[in-house]
């Protein structure tokens, strides 16, 4: 039986029309080219101030949007400000939407600082239908910005990649805007620079949406996805796991410092990743170290706040960007695609990282069918960035056969094999997984993969 549809605020729903009759031809035409000569300096634009309610905050918890507990903790806690989230965290089932959406109005009557992040461009939104299935960023944003008009709640843009979306979105919210009786540029955003494309085309992506956005963020996980999809056919030897995948690794301090340079130019503000350790209630100053640690280093670069993925580490998170250094870098867009894309060679790759990977893949995909937008494992707080990441990485080592640490190759029997010992056939997570692995190219994002194999969140489990 199919859920019924969503049911949002009258005045959410008539925004949500009104978007799409003005924009769902302009959105079948997505993501769009980039420039023909990415990295070049396109603008001399200013970015927006800094909104009064963020000033001086260095500490935004992160929290899924249908998650009422953990919503009413966020907001009674101590943040500096907190984040709505219905992307990376978020598991879109007919009934998780809609609690997100209803939980809006109580969430938005709170003091404390309220940015909310919608769901990324390519989604649709199956439990709405506006002259065909909703497209689910602009549901997101009409229940999101309905919710409190009259003092908007901020607005992370996810996964940009092209000039042709962030124009989109600067549509988007000006026809948001006049249809919510608003001055334009009243709702205030900060871009997440999570795309390997949106890096190469920062300033370019920066320019449609310049006069309301205070700040550029990044997002490492969602990021080294995107590049393991860009150079996954160009790259004959493995990619490094994610254990290698350090910010200390250059090619991915080329990535923060070229956002945070950015941000200099154009006088914006530079918001680190996520930090998403799960201490161990018996010992949880490794954890809290850690953080403490990768925020400093952040500091260092240029960053001014950054993301808590629990309550408990919104402390060390501030802690963190107690004295930020005004450090420089001088690169130039002459060699920055090459650091960028000059990633060590991992040698024989590790059993214990492949298996790693399929566990964060399965484990991720098996939670997102339950309607569950994260997994914490060995610690850490997976979620669909890290799935994505995962499997990617997993098609990459099939597609180039990497050489394992036992002298094998990874081949897809040898795949199988390893997948088979994590999670059995029938169940549609390791139905994805296969999917995903053994594709001639790597898809784009794994819920459309599922959409088309109808294995969505909502879906019983196949035959």
């Amino acid at each position: 039986m199919n859920p019924p549809p969503l049911s949002l605020s009258p005045a959410a729903l008539a925004l949500a029309r009104q978007l799409h009759t003005r924009l769902r031809d302009r959105w079948a035409g997505l993501p769009g080219e980039p420039p023909a000569r990415a990295n070049s300096v396109l603008t001399a634009a200013r970015a927006a101030a800094i909104p009064d309610d963020l000033r001086g905050r260095r500490a935004e918890l992160i929290v899924e949007a249908s998650d009422l507990d953990m919503l009413r903790r966020a907001v009674d806690s101590d943040a500096d400000a907190v984040v709505v989230d219905f992307d990376d965290t978020f598991s879109p089932t007919r009934d998780n939407v809609q609690a997100a959406s209803d939980a809006l109005a109580w969430v938005a009557e709170s003091d404390r600082p309220l940015l909310a992040r919608t769901r990324a461009l390519y989604a649709l939104e199956p439990h709405l239908d506006f002259d065909g299935p909703a497209i689910a960023a602009l549901c997101d944003l009409s229940a999101v910005l309905a919710a409190r008009p009259e003092r908007p709640i901020h607005i992370y843009v996810p996964k940009l990649e092209t000039p042709a979306e962030a124009q989109f979105w600067h549509d988007a919210l000006l026809l948001a805007e006049e249809h919510l009786s608003l001055a334009p540029n009243t709702v205030k955003t900060c871009l997440q620079i999570e795309t390997f494309s949106g890096l190469l085309n920062i300033e370019a992506v920066f320019e449609p949406l310049a006069p309301r956005t205070y700040g550029l963020n990044a997002g490492r996980w969602d990021y080294v996805f995107s590049l393991t999809k860009h150079l996954g056919t160009r790259r004959d030897t493995p990619m490094p796991p994610r254990s290698q995948l350090t910010m200390d690794v250059d090619a991915m301090r080329a990535y923060a410092e070229t956002l945070v340079r950015v941000c200099r130019a154009h006088g914006a503000e530079a918001i680190g990743g996520t930090a998403s350790f799960a201490p161990d209630p018996q010992n949880s100053q490794p954890a809290l170290g850690a953080v403490l640690a990768d925020k400093q280093r952040e500091a260092a670069q240029g960053f001014t706040a950054a993301w808590a993925g629990l309550p408990e580490l919104l402390e060390p998170v501030r802690r963190g960007f107690d004295a930020p250094a005004q450090s420089e870098n001088k690169d130039t867009p002459a060699d920055l695609y090459h650091r960028l894309t000059d990633l060590p060679d991992p040698g024989p790759l590790r059993l214990a990282d492949v298996r790693e990977a399929l566990e964060i893949a399965l484990g991720v995909f098996a939670a997102w069918y339950r309607g569950e937008g994260v997994l914490v494992r060995a610690g850490r707080i997976e979620d669909t960035a890290t799935a994505e990441l995962a499997r990617a990485q997993l098609w990459q080592w099939v597609r180039v056969r990497a050489a394992l640490e036992d002298g094998e190759r990874l081949t897809p029997e040898r795949y199988r094999q390893e997948r088979r010992a994590v999670l059995g056939d029938d169940e549609p997570a390791s139905r994805l997984l296969d999917h995903l692995v053994e594709a001639p190219a790597c898809a784009a994002y794994f819920p459309l993969e599922a959409q088309r194999l109808h294995l969505s969140s909502d879906s019983e489990k196949p035959e």
